[in-house]
């Protein structure tokens, strides 16, 4: 009987086990091996589509570019465009987008530009969380190409001086559809799309 008694107790705890942890272990996946690895480095480099279906934040976005696009007096350049992937791997241009967030983050958004238009916080928030979604994507390959064109973007802008602030804060409405584009493998719908 005591046996018994063991031996219920024992299944009533392989039951709760196996009701419990194996979805856990199904759901979760396996790790890679070998050329399995770029499949992960590629997921990291990946955003959810609906990231950028929010039509508050894509409102925003666009309205601040529109905004300061009417005190923009440089025509001649462009910030965010097609130049920005002069010999990156098709693969690497997320991460590429990942990075020019985070310089139009932290050196235009988050400057004294804050106070001189509507938006700019929430935006700002915005494009940091995809770049917090994005923060284990890296590049695979060669660097020297991506830093290249980096360093050229940052250069334009500080040549730009103030009005470099102010064309990348016109450009926002690009870099949503440029990140969007480059990071998520839905197509793309909406928005005005602008090429260059």
């Amino acid at each position: 009987m005591a046996s018994l008694k063991t031996l219920t107790k024992s299944f009533a705890g392989w039951v709760i086990c196996c009701c419990c942890c194996l979805p856990l272990l199904l759901s979760s996946p396996l790790p890679l091996r070998g050329p399995g690895l770029a499949s992960t480095a590629h997921h990291a480099c990946r955003l959810r589509k609906i990231n950028f279906q929010q039509p508050y934040i894509r409102n925003r976005t666009y309205t601040l570019a529109k905004m300061a696009r009417v005190s923009d007096q440089d025509t001649d350049n462009r910030l965010i465009g097609q130049q920005l992937y002069a010999n990156v791997k098709e693969n690497n241009r997320c991460y590429m987008m990942k990075r020019i967030v985070e310089i139009v983050v932290t050196d235009v958004l988050l400057t004294k530009v804050k106070d001189q238009y509507p938006y700019v916080e929430e935006v700002a928030q915005f494009f940091a969380s995809l770049n917090s979604e994005l923060s284990r994507c890296k590049f695979s390959g060669n660097r020297e190409h991506i830093e290249r064109n980096l360093e050229e973007l940052k250069s334009k802008m500080k040549q730009l001086g103030e009005n470099g602030k102010t064309k990348a804060i016109g450009e926002l409405d690009l870099l949503f559809d440029y990140t969007e584009n480059a990071c998520t493998d839905a197509p793309k719908k909406g928005g005005n799309k602008k090429k260059n």
